[in-house]
Protein backbone atom coordinates (compact mmCIF):
# COMPACT_ATOMS: atom_id res chain seq x y z
CA UNK A 1 0.00 0.00 0.00
CA UNK A 2 1.36 3.53 -0.79
CA UNK A 3 1.91 6.20 2.25
CA UNK A 4 -1.13 7.95 1.41
CA UNK A 5 -3.36 5.16 3.08
CA UNK A 6 -4.90 7.01 5.87
CA UNK A 7 -6.56 9.17 3.21
CA UNK A 8 -7.96 6.51 1.60
CA UNK A 9 -8.95 5.31 5.06
CA UNK A 10 -10.65 8.56 5.37
CA UNK A 11 -13.11 7.92 1.88
CA UNK A 12 -12.99 3.88 2.35
CA UNK A 13 -17.17 4.09 4.03
CA UNK A 14 -18.21 5.98 1.15
CA UNK A 15 -16.23 4.40 -1.53
CA UNK A 16 -17.91 1.16 0.05
CA UNK A 17 -21.23 2.21 0.60
CA UNK A 18 -22.81 -0.31 -2.07
CA UNK A 19 -21.20 -3.54 -0.42
CA UNK A 20 -24.04 -5.52 0.98
CA UNK A 21 -22.16 -6.07 4.86
CA UNK A 22 -26.10 -6.75 5.95
CA UNK A 23 -25.68 -10.14 4.15
CA UNK A 24 -22.41 -10.91 5.47
CA UNK A 25 -24.00 -10.71 8.82
CA UNK A 26 -27.04 -13.10 7.57
CA UNK A 27 -24.66 -15.39 6.46
CA UNK A 28 -22.43 -15.98 9.58
CA UNK A 29 -25.34 -15.49 11.42
CA UNK A 30 -26.91 -18.51 9.68
CA UNK A 31 -23.43 -20.58 9.45
CA UNK A 32 -23.03 -20.20 13.33
CA UNK A 33 -26.52 -21.03 13.99
CA UNK A 34 -26.44 -17.33 15.54
CA UNK A 35 -23.98 -15.06 16.60
CA UNK A 36 -25.26 -13.91 19.42
CA UNK A 37 -22.63 -14.42 22.84
CA UNK A 38 -20.23 -16.04 19.93
CA UNK A 39 -16.62 -15.10 19.59
CA UNK A 40 -16.09 -13.83 16.01
CA UNK A 41 -13.04 -12.99 14.18
CA UNK A 42 -13.35 -9.88 11.49
CA UNK A 43 -9.82 -10.64 9.62
CA UNK A 44 -9.13 -7.65 7.52
CA UNK A 45 -11.53 -5.81 9.47
CA UNK A 46 -10.94 -2.70 7.57
CA UNK A 47 -12.83 0.33 8.92
CA UNK A 48 -14.71 -1.91 10.98
CA UNK A 49 -18.10 -2.00 9.48
CA UNK A 50 -18.84 -5.65 9.61
CA UNK A 51 -17.63 -5.84 13.49
CA UNK A 52 -19.79 -2.67 14.58
CA UNK A 53 -22.80 -4.41 12.86
CA UNK A 54 -21.56 -7.93 14.42
CA UNK A 55 -21.00 -6.32 17.89
CA UNK A 56 -24.60 -4.90 17.65
CA UNK A 57 -25.81 -8.65 17.02
CA UNK A 58 -24.23 -9.61 20.17
CA UNK A 59 -21.32 -11.21 18.83
CA UNK A 60 -18.03 -10.80 20.91
CA UNK A 61 -15.88 -8.93 18.01
CA UNK A 62 -11.91 -9.00 17.51
CA UNK A 63 -11.34 -7.42 14.20
CA UNK A 64 -7.92 -7.67 12.34
CA UNK A 65 -6.01 -5.68 10.06
CA UNK A 66 -2.37 -4.87 8.95
CA UNK A 67 -3.52 -1.13 8.55
CA UNK A 68 -3.53 1.58 11.29
CA UNK A 69 -4.86 3.82 9.56
CA UNK A 70 -7.70 2.04 8.89
CA UNK A 71 -8.02 0.61 12.88
CA UNK A 72 -7.96 3.81 13.72
CA UNK A 73 -10.95 4.86 11.99
CA UNK A 74 -12.42 1.42 13.44
CA UNK A 75 -11.43 2.23 16.93
CA UNK A 76 -13.40 5.20 16.59
CA UNK A 77 -16.70 3.92 15.08
CA UNK A 78 -16.34 1.60 17.74
CA UNK A 79 -16.56 4.29 20.51
CA UNK A 80 -19.00 6.06 19.30
CA UNK A 81 -21.63 3.69 18.98
CA UNK A 82 -20.07 2.47 22.78
CA UNK A 83 -18.87 -1.36 21.30
CA UNK A 84 -16.46 -3.44 22.98
CA UNK A 85 -14.66 -4.58 19.94
CA UNK A 86 -11.23 -5.64 20.14
CA UNK A 87 -8.48 -4.42 17.16
CA UNK A 88 -5.42 -6.43 16.41
CA UNK A 89 -2.96 -4.69 13.41
CA UNK A 90 -1.26 -7.59 12.09
CA UNK A 91 -1.16 -9.24 8.86
CA UNK A 92 -3.80 -12.19 8.53
CA UNK A 93 -0.96 -14.93 7.55
CA UNK A 94 0.67 -13.89 10.77
CA UNK A 95 -2.36 -14.26 12.59
CA UNK A 96 -1.85 -14.39 16.41
CA UNK A 97 -4.44 -14.34 18.93
CA UNK A 98 -4.83 -15.95 22.56
CA UNK A 99 -8.73 -16.78 22.56
CA UNK A 100 -10.74 -19.44 20.80
CA UNK A 101 -13.03 -17.95 18.46
CA UNK A 102 -16.53 -20.08 17.28
CA UNK A 103 -16.84 -17.98 14.09
CA UNK A 104 -14.35 -16.01 11.19
CA UNK A 105 -14.94 -14.06 8.50
CA UNK A 106 -12.57 -12.14 5.62
CA UNK A 107 -15.34 -10.15 3.78
CA UNK A 108 -14.67 -7.92 0.51
CA UNK A 109 -12.26 -10.06 -0.62
CA UNK A 110 -9.42 -9.07 1.07
CA UNK A 111 -7.75 -12.76 1.06
CA UNK A 112 -6.87 -11.74 -2.62
CA UNK A 113 -4.69 -9.25 -1.03
CA UNK A 114 -2.65 -12.28 -0.08
CA UNK A 115 -0.64 -12.67 -3.05
CA UNK A 116 1.42 -15.86 -2.69
CA UNK A 117 0.01 -19.10 -2.01
CA UNK A 118 2.26 -20.37 0.61
CA UNK A 119 0.88 -17.23 2.38
CA UNK A 120 -2.90 -17.97 1.83
CA UNK A 121 -2.06 -21.62 3.36
CA UNK A 122 -0.65 -19.96 6.32
CA UNK A 123 -3.74 -17.77 6.96
CA UNK A 124 -6.04 -20.55 6.66
CA UNK A 125 -3.92 -22.51 9.09
CA UNK A 126 -3.75 -19.94 11.80
CA UNK A 127 -7.66 -19.29 11.32
CA UNK A 128 -8.09 -22.55 11.72
CA UNK A 129 -6.16 -22.58 15.12
CA UNK A 130 -7.88 -19.82 16.68
CA UNK A 131 -10.84 -21.96 15.66
CA UNK A 132 -12.98 -23.72 18.17
CA UNK A 133 -13.73 -27.34 17.08
CA UNK A 134 -17.02 -26.79 15.59
CA UNK A 135 -16.21 -23.25 14.32
CA UNK A 136 -16.81 -21.62 10.93
CA UNK A 137 -14.70 -19.39 8.99
CA UNK A 138 -16.66 -17.53 5.92
CA UNK A 139 -15.01 -15.84 3.29
CA UNK A 140 -15.03 -14.52 -0.30
CA UNK A 141 -12.56 -14.24 -3.12
CA UNK A 142 -12.44 -12.60 -6.73
CA UNK A 143 -13.35 -15.23 -9.43
CA UNK A 144 -10.61 -15.81 -11.76
CA UNK A 145 -12.97 -14.33 -14.80
CA UNK A 146 -12.77 -11.16 -12.82
CA UNK A 147 -9.16 -11.54 -12.83
CA UNK A 148 -8.14 -11.95 -15.82
CA UNK A 149 -11.11 -10.26 -17.82
CA UNK A 150 -13.51 -7.92 -16.35
CA UNK A 151 -10.59 -6.26 -14.27
CA UNK A 152 -8.51 -5.72 -17.18
CA UNK A 153 -11.68 -4.29 -19.17
CA UNK A 154 -10.41 -0.70 -17.53
CA UNK A 155 -9.47 2.58 -17.25
CA UNK A 156 -12.53 2.47 -14.80
CA UNK A 157 -13.85 6.14 -13.32
CA UNK A 158 -16.16 7.36 -10.58
CA UNK A 159 -17.16 10.51 -9.72
CA UNK A 160 -19.49 11.27 -7.12
CA UNK A 161 -19.11 14.96 -6.77
CA UNK A 162 -17.49 15.00 -3.58
CA UNK A 163 -14.83 11.69 -4.55
CA UNK A 164 -13.55 10.91 -7.99
CA UNK A 165 -11.12 8.42 -8.98
CA UNK A 166 -9.37 7.10 -12.06
CA UNK A 167 -8.62 3.32 -11.74
CA UNK A 168 -6.19 1.53 -14.22
CA UNK A 169 -5.25 -1.94 -13.85
CA UNK A 170 -2.72 -4.26 -15.65
CA UNK A 171 -1.85 -8.45 -15.32
CA UNK A 172 0.42 -9.03 -12.39
CA UNK A 173 3.43 -11.04 -12.65
CA UNK A 174 1.44 -13.77 -10.69
CA UNK A 175 -0.95 -16.28 -12.36
CA UNK A 176 -4.24 -14.43 -12.01
CA UNK A 177 -3.73 -11.40 -10.36
CA UNK A 178 -3.64 -8.06 -11.63
CA UNK A 179 -1.79 -4.48 -10.44
CA UNK A 180 -3.70 -1.10 -9.81
CA UNK A 181 -2.90 2.77 -9.75
CA UNK A 182 -6.10 4.74 -8.84
CA UNK A 183 -5.97 8.36 -8.64
CA UNK A 184 -8.32 9.77 -6.05
CA UNK A 185 -9.55 13.18 -5.98
CA UNK A 186 -11.32 14.69 -2.78
CA UNK A 187 -13.18 17.72 -2.72
CA UNK A 188 -12.30 20.29 0.23
CA UNK A 189 -14.03 22.47 2.11
CA UNK A 190 -12.64 25.50 -0.67
CA UNK A 191 -14.17 23.33 -3.23
CA UNK A 192 -10.12 22.59 -4.15
CA UNK A 193 -9.59 18.79 -4.69
CA UNK A 194 -6.91 16.56 -2.94
CA UNK A 195 -5.13 14.36 -5.31
CA UNK A 196 -3.62 11.36 -3.37
CA UNK A 197 -2.64 8.11 -4.92
CA UNK A 198 -2.96 4.52 -4.51
CA UNK A 199 -1.22 1.11 -5.65
CA UNK A 200 -2.83 -2.11 -4.80
CA UNK A 201 -1.97 -5.46 -5.62
CA UNK A 202 -4.39 -8.70 -5.87
CA UNK A 203 -4.67 -12.51 -6.54
CA UNK A 204 -7.08 -15.48 -6.95
CA UNK A 205 -6.51 -19.15 -7.16
CA UNK A 206 -9.51 -21.45 -8.84
CA UNK A 207 -11.96 -22.51 -7.00
CA UNK A 208 -10.29 -26.64 -6.75
CA UNK A 209 -7.09 -24.55 -5.58
CA UNK A 210 -8.78 -23.23 -2.54
CA UNK A 211 -10.34 -26.61 -1.77
CA UNK A 212 -6.98 -28.20 -1.74
CA UNK A 213 -5.56 -25.36 0.57
CA UNK A 214 -8.92 -25.71 2.90
CA UNK A 215 -8.69 -29.22 3.26
CA UNK A 216 -4.77 -29.29 3.51
CA UNK A 217 -5.00 -27.68 7.46
CA UNK A 218 -7.86 -29.61 8.08
CA UNK A 219 -11.14 -27.51 7.21
CA UNK A 220 -14.44 -29.33 5.92
CA UNK A 221 -15.96 -28.05 3.07
CA UNK A 222 -19.64 -27.14 3.53
CA UNK A 223 -21.01 -24.21 1.01
CA UNK A 224 -19.14 -22.84 -2.30
CA UNK A 225 -21.39 -20.23 -3.92
CA UNK A 226 -21.38 -17.24 -5.85
CA UNK A 227 -22.70 -13.45 -6.35
CA UNK A 228 -24.35 -13.34 -2.96
CA UNK A 229 -26.53 -16.39 -4.46
CA UNK A 230 -27.04 -19.69 -3.22
CA UNK A 231 -26.19 -21.16 -6.42
CA UNK A 232 -23.04 -23.11 -7.54
CA UNK A 233 -20.09 -20.75 -9.31
CA UNK A 234 -20.55 -20.31 -12.40
CA UNK A 235 -17.73 -19.53 -15.63
CA UNK A 236 -18.99 -15.78 -15.73
CA UNK A 237 -19.45 -15.52 -11.51
CA UNK A 238 -17.44 -12.41 -10.20
CA UNK A 239 -17.36 -13.22 -6.32
CA UNK A 240 -17.04 -16.66 -4.91
CA UNK A 241 -18.21 -17.68 -0.91
CA UNK A 242 -16.37 -20.66 0.82
CA UNK A 243 -18.07 -21.51 4.23
CA UNK A 244 -15.66 -24.19 5.59
CA UNK A 245 -15.91 -25.53 9.42
CA UNK A 246 -13.29 -27.16 11.57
Amino acid sequence: MSSSYSAFASIYDELMNDIPYDAYVELLDLASAGVLGKKVLDIGCGTGLLSAMLAKKGAHVTGIDLSADMLEVASRRAQSLSLDIRFIEQPMQRLDVEDTFDAAVISIDSLNYVIKQQDVVETFRRIYGALATGGVLLFDVHSLCKMDEIFLEGPFVFDNRRIAYIWQTAPGEENHSIYSELAFFVKQQDDSYQRFDEVHMQRSFAVPEYVQMLEEVGFHIERIFADWEDEAPEEESERIFFQVRK
